[in-house]
């Protein structure tokens, strides 16, 4: 595995559980003030409308992603407080019956760690605060198992990076450092039937 922290990048992670760093959005497009919370659902919404395959859209999400967590004090100022010492508290940011996307903030305290799963989408995550170490999962080919599953790669990421995921790709996630963990995530219409968490000691995976 490779473990790599580097400050303000767009990083996109596929199928085949590897990272790679994409090229940045250009300064002048991502100033606007101000930047409103809904200028930006519909940016979103008008992208995946004029799209043929939503994955090829991730760089203009990236974009949109980065021009709000840029100009939009609001989201930065969104911190979801857990209930109890502990435990991870979301916040949605938007919620309307029909409406397709996940738009969401949340605040992972240290030490939390996810499950070994995929999306069923595509997904953009920025970090607010905090960090946080994505480990990257490929399934392998194996007949008498085929959810089988092995990391592949490690990336950190810190405030100011955007990661961004294929539908396919699967990751496993752990806030790190001595602070909670603050991320804003937009994800795309879930497919159930793709959405899996995966037991890497059983080899075996189940819908979630």
């Amino acid at each position: 595995m490779v473990e790599v922290a580097m400050k303000y990048r767009d990083l996109l992670v596929t199928e085949e559980g590897q990272w790679q760093v994409c090229k940045p959005a250009r300064e002048w497009d991502l100033l606007r003030t101000p930047y409103r919370f809904h200028r930006f659902l519909t940016e979103v919404e008008d992208v995946l409308e004029n799209a043929t395959n939503e994955t090829h859209c991730l760089p203009q999400l990236r974009l949109l992603v980065r021009r709000l967590v840029t100009n939009s004090y609001w989201i930065q100022t969104q911190r979801p407080t857990p209930a109890q010492a502990g435990q991870t508290a979301v916040t949605m940011l938007y919620d309307e019956i029909g409406y397709p996307l996940t738009v969401q903030v949340a605040t992972y305290p240290p030490g939390t760690q996810s499950t070994v799963h995929n999306h069923g989408t595509w997904g953009v995550v920025a970090v607010l605060k905090g960090e946080e170490k994505n480990t990257l999962w490929k399934r392998m080919l194996n007949p008498q198992f085929p959810d089988w599953v092995e990391p592949t790669a490690e990336v950190i990421v810190l405030p100011g990076d955007i990661i961004s995921f294929t539908p396919g790709a699967i990751h496993s996630v752990r806030a790190i450092g001595n602070e909670p963990t603050v991320t804003f995530s937009l994800y795309g219409e879930t497919h159930h039937s793709q959405r899996f968490e995966f037991d890497p000691t059983q080899h075996r995976a189940r819908n979630f």
